[in-house]
């Protein structure tokens, strides 16, 4: 979903589309690390 955002953006230049490429990156990121957090705690146990 995030490539398709890219060439989106890249091919129109909108606004709307780079700052929603932005909120799914961050999106992203923060399930990773929810992700690693898990299995840190899972690991310690």
């Amino acid at each position: 979903m995030i490539d398709l955002t890219w060439k989106l953006f890249s091919k129109t230049g909108n606004i709307e589309t780079y700052l929603l490429l932005k909120e799914l990156e961050e999106s992203n990121m923060s399930k990773e690390s929810n992700q690693e957090m898990i299995s840190r705690i899972e690991d310690s146990e």
